[in-house]
Protein backbone atom coordinates (compact mmCIF):
# COMPACT_ATOMS: atom_id res chain seq x y z
CA UNK A 1 0.00 0.00 0.00
CA UNK A 2 1.44 3.33 -0.99
CA UNK A 3 1.34 6.30 1.33
CA UNK A 4 -1.96 7.81 -0.51
CA UNK A 5 -3.57 4.89 -0.42
CA UNK A 6 -6.41 4.78 2.47
CA UNK A 7 -7.19 1.41 4.32
CA UNK A 8 -10.59 0.72 6.02
CA UNK A 9 -10.99 -2.14 8.88
CA UNK A 10 -14.34 -3.15 8.80
CA UNK A 11 -15.97 -6.06 11.41
CA UNK A 12 -19.86 -5.73 11.36
CA UNK A 13 -23.11 -7.77 12.91
CA UNK A 14 -25.37 -5.70 11.27
CA UNK A 15 -24.63 -6.22 7.53
CA UNK A 16 -27.23 -3.90 5.86
CA UNK A 17 -25.73 -1.94 3.41
CA UNK A 18 -22.48 -3.19 3.61
CA UNK A 19 -21.83 -4.49 0.01
CA UNK A 20 -22.57 -1.24 -1.74
CA UNK A 21 -20.95 0.81 0.93
CA UNK A 22 -17.63 -1.24 0.78
CA UNK A 23 -17.49 -1.40 -3.37
CA UNK A 24 -17.90 2.72 -3.48
CA UNK A 25 -14.88 2.43 -0.51
CA UNK A 26 -12.98 0.49 -3.27
CA UNK A 27 -13.94 2.74 -5.73
CA UNK A 28 -12.24 5.66 -4.05
CA UNK A 29 -9.21 3.96 -3.20
CA UNK A 30 -9.43 2.44 -0.49
CA UNK A 31 -7.79 -1.13 0.73
CA UNK A 32 -10.69 -3.07 2.99
CA UNK A 33 -9.36 -5.05 6.30
CA UNK A 34 -12.16 -6.99 7.77
CA UNK A 35 -12.88 -9.87 10.37
CA UNK A 36 -14.33 -13.49 9.46
CA UNK A 37 -17.86 -13.22 9.02
CA UNK A 38 -17.90 -9.70 7.42
CA UNK A 39 -15.11 -10.76 5.08
CA UNK A 40 -17.58 -13.74 4.24
CA UNK A 41 -20.02 -11.43 3.11
CA UNK A 42 -18.04 -8.95 1.40
CA UNK A 43 -16.65 -11.63 -0.64
CA UNK A 44 -19.54 -13.31 -1.47
CA UNK A 45 -20.79 -9.91 -2.78
CA UNK A 46 -17.86 -9.75 -5.00
CA UNK A 47 -15.32 -7.38 -2.87
CA UNK A 48 -12.01 -8.55 -2.12
CA UNK A 49 -11.07 -8.07 1.03
CA UNK A 50 -7.28 -9.06 3.27
CA UNK A 51 -8.54 -10.94 6.47
CA UNK A 52 -7.55 -9.27 9.70
CA UNK A 53 -5.27 -12.86 10.16
CA UNK A 54 -3.32 -12.03 6.96
CA UNK A 55 -2.36 -7.88 8.47
CA UNK A 56 -1.83 -9.30 11.99
CA UNK A 57 0.06 -12.67 10.88
CA UNK A 58 -1.83 -14.23 13.74
CA UNK A 59 -5.11 -16.52 13.69
CA UNK A 60 -8.38 -16.04 15.13
CA UNK A 61 -8.50 -18.23 18.35
CA UNK A 62 -10.99 -19.31 20.96
CA UNK A 63 -13.87 -19.14 18.43
CA UNK A 64 -13.22 -16.31 17.17
CA UNK A 65 -13.10 -14.56 21.07
CA UNK A 66 -9.49 -12.79 19.80
CA UNK A 67 -9.67 -11.75 16.29
CA UNK A 68 -8.58 -7.68 16.18
CA UNK A 69 -7.27 -7.82 19.87
CA UNK A 70 -3.64 -7.09 17.83
CA UNK A 71 -0.79 -4.56 18.17
CA UNK A 72 -0.92 -4.63 14.23
CA UNK A 73 -4.54 -3.71 13.97
CA UNK A 74 -4.78 -0.67 17.02
CA UNK A 75 -1.17 0.53 16.49
CA UNK A 76 -2.51 1.59 12.62
CA UNK A 77 -5.32 3.27 15.09
CA UNK A 78 -3.90 5.08 17.02
CA UNK A 79 -0.76 6.58 15.93
CA UNK A 80 -0.61 10.21 15.95
CA UNK A 81 -0.10 10.80 12.45
CA UNK A 82 1.47 14.41 13.32
CA UNK A 83 4.08 12.21 15.91
CA UNK A 84 7.31 11.56 14.06
CA UNK A 85 8.26 9.38 16.87
CA UNK A 86 4.54 7.47 16.23
CA UNK A 87 5.60 7.44 12.47
CA UNK A 88 8.94 5.71 12.95
CA UNK A 89 7.96 3.41 15.35
CA UNK A 90 5.01 1.82 12.92
CA UNK A 91 7.29 1.30 10.13
CA UNK A 92 10.14 -0.35 12.36
CA UNK A 93 7.35 -2.15 13.24
CA UNK A 94 5.63 -2.78 9.72
CA UNK A 95 2.22 -1.58 10.85
CA UNK A 96 0.01 -0.21 8.41
CA UNK A 97 -2.22 2.69 8.66
CA UNK A 98 -5.63 2.47 8.98
CA UNK A 99 -7.75 5.36 7.91
CA UNK A 100 -11.45 3.97 8.63
CA UNK A 101 -13.09 1.79 11.15
CA UNK A 102 -16.74 0.51 10.38
CA UNK A 103 -17.84 -1.41 13.22
CA UNK A 104 -21.22 -2.56 15.18
CA UNK A 105 -21.84 -4.49 17.57
CA UNK A 106 -23.23 -8.29 18.35
CA UNK A 107 -26.73 -8.09 19.45
CA UNK A 108 -25.97 -8.24 23.42
CA UNK A 109 -29.26 -6.76 24.03
CA UNK A 110 -31.26 -8.87 21.60
CA UNK A 111 -29.51 -12.09 23.35
CA UNK A 112 -30.26 -10.60 26.88
CA UNK A 113 -33.76 -9.83 25.71
CA UNK A 114 -34.26 -13.28 24.81
CA UNK A 115 -35.68 -15.97 27.58
CA UNK A 116 -34.92 -19.10 25.92
CA UNK A 117 -30.92 -18.11 26.37
CA UNK A 118 -28.82 -19.24 29.50
CA UNK A 119 -26.79 -17.14 30.59
CA UNK A 120 -23.59 -18.18 29.13
CA UNK A 121 -25.22 -17.80 25.73
CA UNK A 122 -26.34 -14.00 26.66
CA UNK A 123 -22.87 -13.44 27.66
CA UNK A 124 -21.05 -14.69 24.34
CA UNK A 125 -23.02 -11.93 23.02
CA UNK A 126 -20.58 -9.35 24.66
CA UNK A 127 -18.60 -7.60 22.51
CA UNK A 128 -15.27 -7.21 23.34
CA UNK A 129 -12.46 -6.63 20.20
CA UNK A 130 -15.20 -4.47 18.54
CA UNK A 131 -16.02 -1.85 21.32
CA UNK A 132 -12.00 -1.67 21.51
CA UNK A 133 -12.05 -0.74 17.71
CA UNK A 134 -14.30 1.75 18.31
CA UNK A 135 -12.69 3.42 21.09
CA UNK A 136 -9.29 3.45 19.31
CA UNK A 137 -10.47 4.86 16.30
CA UNK A 138 -13.05 7.51 18.33
CA UNK A 139 -9.93 8.55 20.23
CA UNK A 140 -8.04 9.40 17.30
CA UNK A 141 -10.84 11.38 15.64
CA UNK A 142 -7.76 13.82 14.59
CA UNK A 143 -6.98 10.89 11.62
CA UNK A 144 -9.17 8.50 12.13
CA UNK A 145 -12.64 8.08 10.99
CA UNK A 146 -15.40 5.63 12.90
CA UNK A 147 -18.42 4.09 11.55
CA UNK A 148 -21.05 2.51 13.81
CA UNK A 149 -24.38 3.18 12.20
CA UNK A 150 -25.42 2.17 8.48
CA UNK A 151 -26.83 5.10 8.11
CA UNK A 152 -23.83 7.25 8.17
CA UNK A 153 -22.77 5.00 5.17
CA UNK A 154 -24.00 7.70 2.66
CA UNK A 155 -22.82 10.93 4.68
CA UNK A 156 -19.08 9.49 4.51
CA UNK A 157 -19.22 8.44 0.59
CA UNK A 158 -20.39 12.27 0.20
CA UNK A 159 -17.94 13.42 2.48
CA UNK A 160 -14.95 11.81 0.48
CA UNK A 161 -16.57 13.09 -2.74
CA UNK A 162 -17.24 16.82 -1.78
CA UNK A 163 -13.57 17.63 -2.34
CA UNK A 164 -10.16 16.39 -1.07
CA UNK A 165 -10.85 13.09 -0.90
CA UNK A 166 -10.97 12.81 2.50
CA UNK A 167 -13.68 13.13 5.67
CA UNK A 168 -13.55 16.07 7.23
CA UNK A 169 -12.47 16.78 10.53
CA UNK A 170 -15.80 18.01 11.63
CA UNK A 171 -17.82 15.17 10.63
CA UNK A 172 -14.69 12.41 12.00
CA UNK A 173 -15.78 14.63 15.30
CA UNK A 174 -19.27 13.96 15.38
CA UNK A 175 -18.76 10.34 13.93
CA UNK A 176 -16.52 10.24 17.08
CA UNK A 177 -19.51 11.27 19.06
CA UNK A 178 -21.75 9.17 17.93
CA UNK A 179 -19.64 6.24 18.55
CA UNK A 180 -19.09 6.92 22.38
CA UNK A 181 -22.92 7.01 22.43
CA UNK A 182 -23.00 3.66 20.94
CA UNK A 183 -20.53 1.76 23.18
CA UNK A 184 -22.07 3.97 26.28
CA UNK A 185 -25.69 2.50 25.29
CA UNK A 186 -24.15 -0.52 24.78
CA UNK A 187 -21.88 -1.34 27.83
CA UNK A 188 -25.02 0.43 29.76
CA UNK A 189 -26.94 -2.80 28.11
CA UNK A 190 -24.50 -5.08 29.59
CA UNK A 191 -24.79 -3.44 33.42
CA UNK A 192 -28.58 -3.54 33.24
CA UNK A 193 -28.35 -7.28 32.72
CA UNK A 194 -25.67 -8.39 35.07
CA UNK A 195 -27.89 -6.06 37.92
CA UNK A 196 -30.34 -8.56 37.36
CA UNK A 197 -28.50 -11.06 37.98
CA UNK A 198 -27.15 -10.39 41.32
CA UNK A 199 -28.50 -8.99 44.81
CA UNK A 200 -27.81 -5.96 45.70
CA UNK A 201 -25.18 -5.11 48.30
CA UNK A 202 -26.29 -1.95 49.08
CA UNK A 203 -29.73 -0.27 49.94
CA UNK A 204 -29.28 1.88 47.08
CA UNK A 205 -26.64 1.57 43.99
CA UNK A 206 -23.52 3.07 44.40
CA UNK A 207 -23.38 3.94 40.43
CA UNK A 208 -26.49 4.51 38.12
CA UNK A 209 -26.30 3.52 34.69
CA UNK A 210 -29.37 3.33 32.33
CA UNK A 211 -29.37 3.45 28.52
CA UNK A 212 -32.28 5.55 26.75
CA UNK A 213 -33.13 5.61 23.44
CA UNK A 214 -35.12 7.87 21.61
CA UNK A 215 -39.03 7.00 20.08
CA UNK A 216 -39.75 9.97 18.88
CA UNK A 217 -39.38 13.85 18.56
CA UNK A 218 -42.37 15.67 19.79
CA UNK A 219 -44.14 18.94 18.73
CA UNK A 220 -42.85 20.83 22.11
CA UNK A 221 -43.01 19.82 25.97
CA UNK A 222 -45.16 21.30 28.14
CA UNK A 223 -45.16 24.46 26.58
CA UNK A 224 -45.13 25.21 22.72
CA UNK A 225 -41.30 27.05 23.44
CA UNK A 226 -39.65 24.10 25.30
CA UNK A 227 -38.38 21.22 22.40
CA UNK A 228 -38.84 18.16 23.83
CA UNK A 229 -38.81 14.17 22.64
CA UNK A 230 -39.63 10.79 23.89
CA UNK A 231 -37.39 8.64 25.03
CA UNK A 232 -37.93 4.72 26.63
CA UNK A 233 -35.65 2.64 28.85
CA UNK A 234 -33.60 0.13 26.45
CA UNK A 235 -35.28 -3.28 27.27
CA UNK A 236 -38.10 -3.19 29.27
CA UNK A 237 -40.64 -0.56 29.32
CA UNK A 238 -44.19 0.59 31.32
CA UNK A 239 -45.20 1.07 27.93
CA UNK A 240 -43.89 -2.19 26.08
CA UNK A 241 -47.01 -3.04 23.88
CA UNK A 242 -48.61 0.45 23.31
CA UNK A 243 -50.29 0.71 20.64
CA UNK A 244 -51.82 3.85 19.38
CA UNK A 245 -55.05 2.70 17.10
CA UNK A 246 -56.00 6.43 16.00
CA UNK A 247 -56.12 10.10 16.79
CA UNK A 248 -53.53 12.90 16.80
CA UNK A 249 -49.70 12.16 17.91
CA UNK A 250 -49.39 12.03 21.32
CA UNK A 251 -48.08 15.21 23.18
CA UNK A 252 -45.67 15.59 26.48
CA UNK A 253 -48.49 16.66 28.22
CA UNK A 254 -50.83 13.48 27.15
CA UNK A 255 -48.37 11.09 27.94
CA UNK A 256 -47.80 12.42 31.51
CA UNK A 257 -51.49 11.85 31.93
CA UNK A 258 -51.79 8.82 29.97
CA UNK A 259 -49.41 6.93 32.43
CA UNK A 260 -51.13 8.69 35.97
CA UNK A 261 -54.44 7.58 34.80
CA UNK A 262 -53.13 3.98 33.56
CA UNK A 263 -51.13 3.71 36.99
CA UNK A 264 -54.48 4.61 38.71
CA UNK A 265 -56.50 2.42 37.00
CA UNK A 266 -54.16 -0.36 37.41
CA UNK A 267 -54.27 0.31 41.55
CA UNK A 268 -57.92 0.15 41.47
CA UNK A 269 -58.28 -3.31 39.69
CA UNK A 270 -60.20 -4.42 36.61
CA UNK A 271 -63.38 -2.84 35.04
CA UNK A 272 -62.28 0.75 36.89
CA UNK A 273 -62.16 3.64 34.94
CA UNK A 274 -59.79 6.86 36.10
CA UNK A 275 -60.39 10.35 34.47
CA UNK A 276 -56.91 12.41 34.68
CA UNK A 277 -56.29 16.13 34.39
CA UNK A 278 -52.58 17.45 34.93
CA UNK A 279 -52.01 14.03 36.43
CA UNK A 280 -54.65 14.27 39.29
CA UNK A 281 -57.48 11.70 39.04
CA UNK A 282 -60.76 14.34 38.68
CA UNK A 283 -62.71 11.26 38.64
CA UNK A 284 -62.71 7.58 39.44
CA UNK A 285 -64.89 4.43 39.89
CA UNK A 286 -64.63 0.73 39.94
CA UNK A 287 -68.61 -0.60 39.14
CA UNK A 288 -70.02 -3.79 37.61
CA UNK A 289 -69.37 -2.15 33.36
CA UNK A 290 -66.70 -0.28 31.82
CA UNK A 291 -69.55 2.05 30.87
CA UNK A 292 -71.24 2.74 34.66
CA UNK A 293 -67.35 2.84 35.44
CA UNK A 294 -66.68 5.81 33.42
CA UNK A 295 -70.55 7.20 33.91
CA UNK A 296 -69.58 7.16 37.64
CA UNK A 297 -66.29 9.14 37.64
CA UNK A 298 -67.40 11.61 35.12
CA UNK A 299 -70.08 12.47 37.65
CA UNK A 300 -67.40 13.68 40.66
CA UNK A 301 -65.87 16.55 38.50
CA UNK A 302 -67.57 16.64 34.74
CA UNK A 303 -66.29 20.56 34.46
CA UNK A 304 -62.58 18.91 34.74
CA UNK A 305 -63.38 15.48 32.67
CA UNK A 306 -63.13 18.21 29.20
CA UNK A 307 -60.35 17.69 28.09
CA UNK A 308 -59.29 15.09 29.92
CA UNK A 309 -56.90 11.67 29.65
CA UNK A 310 -59.47 8.57 30.45
CA UNK A 311 -58.26 4.65 31.56
CA UNK A 312 -59.95 1.92 31.34
CA UNK A 313 -59.20 -0.96 32.52
CA UNK A 314 -60.81 -3.54 30.20
CA UNK A 315 -62.15 -2.95 26.93
CA UNK A 316 -64.53 -0.41 25.97
CA UNK A 317 -67.48 -1.94 24.42
CA UNK A 318 -70.33 0.16 22.11
CA UNK A 319 -71.97 0.99 24.88
CA UNK A 320 -68.95 2.70 27.07
CA UNK A 321 -67.72 4.08 23.55
CA UNK A 322 -71.28 6.22 23.08
CA UNK A 323 -70.66 7.67 26.82
CA UNK A 324 -66.88 8.60 25.84
CA UNK A 325 -67.91 10.71 22.73
CA UNK A 326 -70.06 13.08 24.60
CA UNK A 327 -67.59 15.28 25.99
CA UNK A 328 -63.83 16.10 24.67
CA UNK A 329 -61.07 13.92 25.50
CA UNK A 330 -57.60 13.92 24.53
CA UNK A 331 -56.69 10.36 25.27
CA UNK A 332 -58.31 7.10 25.95
CA UNK A 333 -56.05 4.20 27.23
CA UNK A 334 -57.65 0.62 27.79
CA UNK A 335 -56.95 -2.82 27.33
CA UNK A 336 -58.70 -3.09 23.97
CA UNK A 337 -61.69 -1.52 22.09
CA UNK A 338 -64.00 -3.95 20.42
CA UNK A 339 -65.63 -3.33 16.61
CA UNK A 340 -68.34 -1.48 17.85
CA UNK A 341 -66.69 1.04 20.20
CA UNK A 342 -64.06 2.01 16.98
CA UNK A 343 -66.62 2.54 14.78
CA UNK A 344 -68.34 4.71 17.19
CA UNK A 345 -64.46 6.68 18.57
CA UNK A 346 -63.28 6.68 14.70
CA UNK A 347 -65.79 9.55 14.29
CA UNK A 348 -63.60 11.65 16.57
CA UNK A 349 -60.79 11.91 14.37
CA UNK A 350 -58.42 13.94 16.40
CA UNK A 351 -59.47 11.36 19.96
CA UNK A 352 -56.42 9.16 20.26
CA UNK A 353 -57.04 5.53 21.39
CA UNK A 354 -54.15 3.63 22.80
CA UNK A 355 -54.03 0.22 24.20
CA UNK A 356 -51.56 -1.51 26.23
CA UNK A 357 -51.71 -5.68 26.45
CA UNK A 358 -52.82 -7.26 29.32
CA UNK A 359 -49.54 -8.06 30.67
CA UNK A 360 -48.95 -4.76 31.20
CA UNK A 361 -51.73 -3.82 33.62
CA UNK A 362 -51.45 -7.03 35.63
CA UNK A 363 -47.51 -6.52 36.38
CA UNK A 364 -45.69 -5.65 38.93
CA UNK A 365 -44.07 -2.28 38.47
CA UNK A 366 -41.45 -2.81 41.94
CA UNK A 367 -38.25 -0.91 41.28
CA UNK A 368 -36.60 2.14 40.73
CA UNK A 369 -37.59 6.15 39.81
CA UNK A 370 -35.85 8.66 39.29
CA UNK A 371 -36.77 12.51 39.51
CA UNK A 372 -34.30 15.24 38.53
CA UNK A 373 -33.87 18.25 41.07
CA UNK A 374 -31.51 20.70 39.13
CA UNK A 375 -28.46 18.64 38.15
CA UNK A 376 -29.33 16.35 40.36
CA UNK A 377 -30.93 12.92 40.81
CA UNK A 378 -33.39 12.17 43.75
CA UNK A 379 -34.05 8.22 43.67
CA UNK A 380 -36.32 6.22 45.43
CA UNK A 381 -38.07 2.60 45.36
CA UNK A 382 -41.63 2.70 43.85
CA UNK A 383 -44.56 3.47 45.86
CA UNK A 384 -45.76 -0.18 45.14
CA UNK A 385 -48.53 -2.38 46.03
CA UNK A 386 -50.76 -1.77 49.38
CA UNK A 387 -50.12 -4.17 51.88
CA UNK A 388 -50.72 -1.95 54.55
CA UNK A 389 -54.39 -2.82 53.54
CA UNK A 390 -53.97 -6.12 55.55
CA UNK A 391 -52.77 -4.72 58.52
CA UNK A 392 -54.45 -1.64 59.01
CA UNK A 393 -55.19 -0.62 62.66
CA UNK A 394 -58.83 0.52 63.96
CA UNK A 395 -58.64 3.23 66.51
CA UNK A 396 -61.74 4.69 67.02
CA UNK A 397 -64.60 2.28 69.03
CA UNK A 398 -67.25 1.85 66.09
CA UNK A 399 -66.03 -0.64 63.82
CA UNK A 400 -66.68 -0.12 59.74
CA UNK A 401 -69.38 -0.92 58.32
CA UNK A 402 -68.86 -3.31 55.00
CA UNK A 403 -69.92 -0.29 53.06
CA UNK A 404 -67.64 2.08 54.64
CA UNK A 405 -64.51 -0.27 54.73
CA UNK A 406 -64.73 -0.69 51.06
CA UNK A 407 -65.17 2.79 50.01
CA UNK A 408 -62.16 2.91 52.50
CA UNK A 409 -59.86 0.52 50.61
CA UNK A 410 -61.33 2.06 47.24
CA UNK A 411 -60.03 5.91 48.67
CA UNK A 412 -57.18 4.34 50.25
CA UNK A 413 -55.65 3.02 46.46
CA UNK A 414 -56.65 6.32 44.51
CA UNK A 415 -55.37 8.76 47.17
CA UNK A 416 -51.88 7.69 46.21
CA UNK A 417 -51.92 9.13 42.71
CA UNK A 418 -53.58 12.45 43.94
CA UNK A 419 -50.71 15.17 44.60
CA UNK A 420 -49.96 15.83 48.23
CA UNK A 421 -51.76 17.09 50.56
CA UNK A 422 -54.53 14.69 49.12
CA UNK A 423 -57.80 14.21 50.57
CA UNK A 424 -60.33 12.10 49.02
CA UNK A 425 -63.82 11.46 49.15
CA UNK A 426 -65.12 8.02 48.08
CA UNK A 427 -68.65 5.89 48.65
CA UNK A 428 -68.26 2.17 47.77
CA UNK A 429 -68.13 2.84 43.87
CA UNK A 430 -66.25 5.52 43.40
CA UNK A 431 -64.74 9.14 43.86
CA UNK A 432 -67.31 12.07 45.66
CA UNK A 433 -64.63 14.72 45.79
CA UNK A 434 -61.18 15.72 45.22
CA UNK A 435 -58.85 18.16 47.04
CA UNK A 436 -55.39 17.78 45.64
CA UNK A 437 -52.24 19.75 45.58
CA UNK A 438 -52.96 21.87 48.84
CA UNK A 439 -50.40 23.51 51.17
CA UNK A 440 -52.94 22.64 53.97
CA UNK A 441 -54.74 19.86 54.87
CA UNK A 442 -57.47 21.64 56.17
CA UNK A 443 -58.05 23.40 52.75
CA UNK A 444 -57.84 20.05 50.84
CA UNK A 445 -60.49 18.51 53.05
CA UNK A 446 -62.65 22.03 52.14
CA UNK A 447 -61.58 21.59 48.74
CA UNK A 448 -62.79 18.03 48.75
CA UNK A 449 -65.83 18.79 50.03
CA UNK A 450 -66.79 21.85 48.47
CA UNK A 451 -66.00 20.54 44.68
CA UNK A 452 -68.74 17.45 45.62
CA UNK A 453 -71.32 19.86 46.83
CA UNK A 454 -71.27 21.98 43.54
CA UNK A 455 -72.13 18.62 41.32
CA UNK A 456 -74.80 17.82 43.42
CA UNK A 457 -72.84 14.91 44.65
CA UNK A 458 -74.39 13.32 48.53
CA UNK A 459 -71.30 13.30 51.05
CA UNK A 460 -72.82 12.04 53.78
CA UNK A 461 -72.05 8.24 54.74
CA UNK A 462 -68.77 9.05 52.21
CA UNK A 463 -65.33 7.70 53.39
CA UNK A 464 -62.31 9.65 53.18
CA UNK A 465 -59.14 9.04 52.59
CA UNK A 466 -55.74 10.97 53.79
CA UNK A 467 -52.21 10.41 51.98
CA UNK A 468 -50.63 12.02 54.94
CA UNK A 469 -51.50 12.42 58.70
CA UNK A 470 -53.50 14.95 60.24
CA UNK A 471 -51.39 17.69 61.94
CA UNK A 472 -54.53 18.78 63.79
CA UNK A 473 -57.69 17.84 64.44
CA UNK A 474 -59.45 20.85 61.83
CA UNK A 475 -59.29 18.70 59.17
CA UNK A 476 -61.65 15.52 60.67
CA UNK A 477 -63.84 18.38 61.80
CA UNK A 478 -64.44 19.98 58.33
CA UNK A 479 -64.77 15.98 57.31
CA UNK A 480 -67.40 15.09 59.99
CA UNK A 481 -69.46 18.60 59.18
CA UNK A 482 -69.81 17.41 55.72
CA UNK A 483 -71.20 14.00 56.94
CA UNK A 484 -67.83 11.54 56.18
CA UNK A 485 -68.45 8.81 57.90
CA UNK A 486 -64.93 7.06 57.77
CA UNK A 487 -61.61 7.83 57.68
CA UNK A 488 -58.21 6.23 56.29
CA UNK A 489 -54.95 7.92 57.09
CA UNK A 490 -51.52 6.78 57.88
CA UNK A 491 -50.96 8.00 61.50
CA UNK A 492 -47.97 9.29 62.51
CA UNK A 493 -48.71 12.92 64.03
CA UNK A 494 -47.40 14.22 66.92
CA UNK A 495 -51.43 14.94 67.85
CA UNK A 496 -52.57 11.31 66.45
CA UNK A 497 -54.37 11.30 70.15
CA UNK A 498 -56.30 14.62 69.62
CA UNK A 499 -57.16 13.65 65.97
CA UNK A 500 -58.54 10.48 67.42
CA UNK A 501 -60.35 11.65 70.03
CA UNK A 502 -62.06 14.43 67.73
CA UNK A 503 -63.22 11.14 65.11
CA UNK A 504 -64.56 9.87 68.56
CA UNK A 505 -66.36 12.53 69.48
CA UNK A 506 -67.88 12.86 65.91
CA UNK A 507 -69.10 9.20 65.52
CA UNK A 508 -66.44 8.47 62.53
CA UNK A 509 -65.00 5.27 62.67
CA UNK A 510 -61.20 5.92 61.70
CA UNK A 511 -58.60 3.21 60.74
CA UNK A 512 -54.32 4.45 60.60
CA UNK A 513 -52.19 2.45 57.56
CA UNK A 514 -48.98 3.41 58.83
CA UNK A 515 -47.90 3.97 55.46
CA UNK A 516 -47.86 7.04 54.01
CA UNK A 517 -48.52 7.97 50.15
CA UNK A 518 -46.91 11.55 50.08
CA UNK A 519 -46.84 12.01 45.86
CA UNK A 520 -45.00 15.44 45.50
Amino acid sequence: MTEKEKRALISVTDKEGLVPFAKKLLERGYDIVASGGTARALESGGVPVMQISDLTGFPEIMDGRVKTLHPKVHGGILADRGNPEHMEKARELEISMIDLVVVNLYRFREAAGDSTLGEREVAEEIDIGGPTLIRSAAKNYHSVAVVVDPDDYRRVIEEIDAGTGEIGLETRRRLASKAFHHTAFYDAAISAYFDGLVTAEEETPEEIVRAYRRVRSLRYGENPHQKAALYELDGASDFTGLEQLQGKELSFNNIQDLYAAFMIARDMGEGSCAIVKHTNPCGAAVCETAAASFARARKTDPVSAFGSVVAIHGAVDADTARLLTEIFLEVVVARGFDGGAIDLLSRKKNLRLVTLPPEQWDRSMAGWTGREAGDQLLLQERDEGFPELDGWRLVTGRTPTEREEKAMRLAWRIVKHVRSNAILLCDHEGTVGVGAGQMSRVDSCRIAVDKARREGLETAGTAAASDAFFPFPDGVEVLAHAGVTAIVQPGGSMRDDEVTQAAERLGITMVLTGRRHFKH
